[in-house]
């Protein structure tokens, strides 16, 4: 790993800050000639790792001390793992950012929650636009996409392009916004320069084609008129495509819609500003639903993914004000689970089927209920037949997508292919493609009053706690190191107090701190520390002798 970084000013180098082995937190950075262009900055949402912490960003330092030559900051679409960490981190960058319509709307919005970023300059451009950013030509095609106003980056340089794609798939009737521009990557892998594909890999692993969003309104229409009583479904609240396909599903079935969840509103908002969702039913107040007969009523809500603090999740657990459900009623799951959020997702399906809701996913039904925004492998291949790459670089996924990303491109016959880790840093020309170095990535953890690096020691300590329990041990001890009274113990997560064994662990652990300080020198009793490291690790013995557990342990000596 290199500390101290230094690029060769001809050559095109690109590295993936985030992205590139786990979903969400994309942030991609390329440099040329001592000048840099960075593409998305995303969240992502933390897992079982990060107790306490519900969304991560991108750790920023290593573009942040570049600041000065940064060109551009280029946001692909309004997903939330790629423009969510923006409002976050610009005051640490504080360069322009480029973007369409749609997505300038979301961020704008984002904005105002963040006063230190509303002065942030937001270019709004068009699909076809080219614009100068110091040595890069950047070019945006449109794509389809789950979300509107999406575009794939095109990076010309001297000695070589790219084509970042962002997400995109090849929905042939989009619901919304237009369809993926083939005769525009077909140019593109006409033109004589090398080309770089720099790509989404999320169904890489994945056989086929994606399919259309105009079959999932005919899908959920169907499934709408199996079913009586209320009608809940769970989307992604970015998936504005979505939003329409139930809207006219309900339409069909001569029912009425609202929806619950802040994002939902946001991205409502945002679609109508753009003059998106004007052919649909004006939406039924959250407030205002309940007073329809039941079997007139679709709600949509946030939280596909299990989100504890989601609409979906409030509602299972019966604490939402405004929205419940019960037998007769139902709730489709309009999205696949994200990888690593399935525990959270089964956690809210189990509160509803308690409740005698009858639940609906992908899996549960012959109808078309939800169509990814990604592209499956035959996608991918057309891809690679318009734009004929040189080189390919799979990312957005975990590893396994990527290799599979890459297992098609060597398929296909590309020249070269890297597959890579958060902070390759790759060289892309001139010359043969190779990772070159790597540069010290990391991830920041959002708290409710605070930010935390991804590895802070509260939050190491945090996930300690849930494995192993923490033992806390306080001592009274006279100047010369005797104790004063009984050693008093606290057993988190390894004991029930009121139960005979607690006790009796608590009285064995008594016994032990007394005999490890009856043993000790003399010397070492007027020491805190040896006494502190003494007690520590024979307590921490014992537990693992009795229960099998090594809790985190923590001694407080206090001389009295």
């Amino acid at each position: 790993m290199s500390d101290n970084l230094k690029l060769d000013p001809k050559q095109l180098y690109f590295i993936p800050m985030g992205g590139s082995e786990q979903f969400g937190v994309n942030f991609n950075l390329y440099s040329h000639q001592d000048r840099w262009l960075a593409i998305d900055c995303g969240i992502g949402f933390a897992d079982n790792r990060f107790p306490g912490i519900d969304i991560l960003i991108p750790d920023v330092s290593f573009l942040e001390e570049r600041a000065d030559k940064l060109e551009a900051l280029i946001v692909t679409h309004a997903h939330e793992d790629h423009v969510g960490a923006v409002p976050r981190v610009w005051q640490r960058l504080r360069c322009p950012i480029y973007c369409t319509e749609f997505t300038a709307q979301v961020l704008q919005h984002k904005i105002r929650e963040f006063p230190e970023a509303r002065d942030a300059k937001i270019v709004i451009i068009k699909p076809g636009d080219r614009i100068e950013l110091g040595p890069f030509t950047v070019e945006f095609i449109e794509v389809a996409h789950s979300i509107p106003d999406t575009c794939s980056v095109v990076v010309r340089t001297k000695v070589g392009n790219v084509l970042h794609s962002g997400d995109w798939n090849l929905d042939p009737n989009p619901v919304l916004g237009g369809k993926t521009d083939e005769k525009a990557f077909r140019a593109l892998g006409d033109e004589k320069t090398r080309l770089t594909y720099i790509g989404d890999s999320t169904n890489a692993n994945v056989a086929g084609r994606s399919g259309s969003e105009a079959e999932v309104e005919k899908g959920l229409a169907k499934v709408f008129k199996e079913h009586r009583g209320r009608i809940g479904v769970t989307i992604f609240a970015s998936n504005v495509g979505r939003l329409q396909s139930i809207c006219r599903a309900a339409k069909a079935c001569g029912r009425r819609v609202a929806f619950a969840g802040r994002s939902l509103h946001t991205m409502v908002g945002a679609a109508k500003n753009c003059g998106y969702l004007q052919d649909i039913e004006d939406f039924v107040s959250e407030e205002d639903i309940g007073y329809l007969p039941e079997d007139k009523q679709v709600i949509i809500l946030t939280g596909s993914q299990g989100e504890s603090r989601a609409a979906l999740a409030r509602v299972a657990r019966g604490e939402h004000k405004n929205i419940s459900f019960g037998h007769k009623d139902t709730v489709v799951f309009s999205a696949r689970a994200i990888p690593g959020n399935e525990a959270d997702i089964n956690a809210v399906i189990n509160n509803l089927v308690g409740a005698g809701v009858t639940v609906v996913t992908p899996n549960d039904t012959k109808h078309t209920i939800h169509v990814s925004g990604h592209p499956r492998r035959d996608e991918v291949i057309d891809m690679f037949q318009w734009i004929k790459p040189s080189t390919v670089i799979p990312v957005h996924g975990e590893r396994m997508q990527l290799e599979a990303h890459a297992e098609i491109a060597r398929g296909c016959q590309v020249e070269d292919v890297i597959v890579p880790s958060n902070g390759s840093v790759i060289t892309l020309g001139p010359g043969a493609p190779a990772v070159v170095d790597h540069v010290e990535t990391g991830m920041e953890a959002i708290e409710s009053r605070r930010v935390l690096d991804s590895g802070h020691r509260s939050i190491v300590e945090r996930r300690k706690f849930q494995y192993t329990g923490a033992l806390f041990i306080t001592l009274a001890v006279s100047p010369r190191g005797d104790l004063l009274r009984y050693p008093d113990i606290s057993a988190v997560g390894l004991i029930d107090y009121e139960d005979e064994d607690g006790q009796e662990l608590l009285l064995d652990l008594r016994d032990e701190i007394e005999d490890i300080m009856a043993d000790m020198k003399r010397d070492d009793l007027y020491d805190d520390h040896a006494i502190h490291e003494e007690v520590r690790i024979g307590a921490r013995r014992l537990v693992s002798m009795l229960l099998g557990m090594k809790p985190m342990t923590y001694v407080h000596v206090i001389r009295v």
